[in-house]
């Protein structure tokens, strides 16, 4: 390299640093996304969706790391150093004090569907449904090497069943590539996808931006009686527990005033319960009906008609 070549680099290297620093020093937020098969194209309109709520920085990950270690060392700020460990792979950092749910979303509605490639490892399954297609029966013969079943149909190949032609995890071969693109199917969809976040020191999964307030709640309660229980069976007081002890010694309190004479203010009421009960039952609704319904008298029975003797013998 010339040394005008050596010099233009270092003034690079030298005004990516101050970037990537500028962005460590004015941003608390930091996500951090998987670029496998986004293009260029791709990467402006997503700078583009994103502009004023947030920055995408891209690099190599040794400089990036470089830099960052050394920000690190500079400030006294170790809990950067988790930022750096993230700097793996195809990866990129998106840099925002906005929303991490908005641009997650910005950044989710930025993919794009695209067509298989030869040698492309397959993110999900792809499955051709039954039916017609558009093709001339010419063109069995993509279909015969796929070993798909196919009849002619009102002039066109129809597909008889539903075929699995590629499987997640597995290369995408040249027949199953060509096949699609003839049918115009486009099965994968590339974009940004959210591998980590970084705010404040702190590193989580990105399926902590789908938790709601009433989750968070729902945990919260759920580790206090955690917390109270384990407090209660070993003994070791604690805030979470305070309340269950108060409860527990009160009911030990009324259960001494039950057996003996003894009474306080705050268990009187739940001794004249006990005592007798029926004072605090409750009236029920009285119905503006007559409560005793109206007997109607039995119909007396009839007498039996006693007949009468006969006037004539049968052996007159």
């Amino acid at each position: 390299m010339s040394d005008e070549g050596t010099r233009s680099y270092n003034a690079r290297k030298t005004a990516y640093k101050a970037q990537v620093e500028g962005l460590l020093n004015n941003y608390s937020k930091v996500l951090v996304v998987d670029a496998d098969n986004v293009t260029s194209q791709q990467m402006h309109e997503v700078r583009a969706s994103l502009r004023g709520k947030a920055i995408v920085l891209m690099g190599k990950n040794t400089l990036v790391r470089f830099i960052i270690t050394n920000y690190a060392k500079e400030t006294g700020n170790v809990d950067i150093l988790k930022l750096a460990n993230l700097c793996r792979l195809n990866v990129g950092l998106v840099f925002t004090n906005e929303s991490l749910q908005d641009v997650r979303d910005l950044l989710i509605a930025n993919k794009k569907q695209a067509n298989a490639r030869v040698g492309l490892i397959a993110p999900i399954d792809v499955t051709i449904p039954a039916g017609p297609t558009s093709l001339e029966p010419t063109q069995t013969s993509f279909f015969q090497a796929l070993q798909i079943p196919t009849k002619i149909n009102k002039g066109a190949i129809e597909i008889l069943s539903d075929v699995k032609i590629i499987q997640e995890g597995k290369k995408c071969g040249a027949s199953e590539v060509a096949l699609l693109n003839k049918l115009n199917v486009k099965p994968f969809s590339y974009g940004l996808v959210l591998k980590q976040v970084y705010e404040d020191g702190s590193t989580f999964s990105p399926e902590v931006l789908d938790m709601t307030e009433e989750d968070i709640g729902r945990f919260m309660s759920d580790a206090i009686s955690d917390i109270a229980s384990l407090s209660l069976q070993t003994g070791l007081l604690n805030s979470a527990a305070i309340p269950h002890l108060v409860a527990n010694a009160a009911k030990d309190c009324i259960a001494v005033c039950a057996a003996t004479s003894y009474s306080f203010k705050q268990a009187e009421e739940i001794l004249e319960f006990l005592e007798d009960p029926s004072k605090f039952a409750v009236a029920g609704p009285v119905s503006t009906q007559s409560a005793a319904p109206t007997t109607q008298a039995a119909p007396e029975p009839e007498e039996e008609e006693e007949e009468e003797e006969a006037d004539f013998s049968l052996f007159d």
